[in-house]
């Protein structure tokens, strides 16, 4: 299992879009991942679920990676997160 601090780096958020990136980055993997704000934990690869954080600029959420293949997981998502969720 790894887990990770990942912050929300693009002034509007979390929103559709980036949450469909989000899912399908997370769906790529055969690991559970799992995101946590405040008392919420989600799964990463529910784009709904990932909306329902409500997740705004600054925001941290709290990434679990847990499978065969975690550390390429966790390390593809700091990645969609450092890069604002552009391609």
């Amino acid at each position: 299992m790894i887990t990770k601090d990942l912050e929300v780096l693009t002034r509007a958020g979390i929103h559709a879009r980036p949450a469909s990136e989000i899912a399908k980055t997370a769906s790529s993997f055969r690991s559970d991942i799992f995101f946590e704000k405040e008392n919420m934990r989600i799964n990463a690869k529910s784009i709904m679920g990932i909306i329902t954080l409500g997740a705004t600029y600054r925001t941290r959420i709290h990434c679990t990676c847990t499978g065969p293949d975690e550390e390429e997981a966790m390390a593809a998502l700091t990645s969609l997160f450092e890069r604002r969720f552009e391609q």
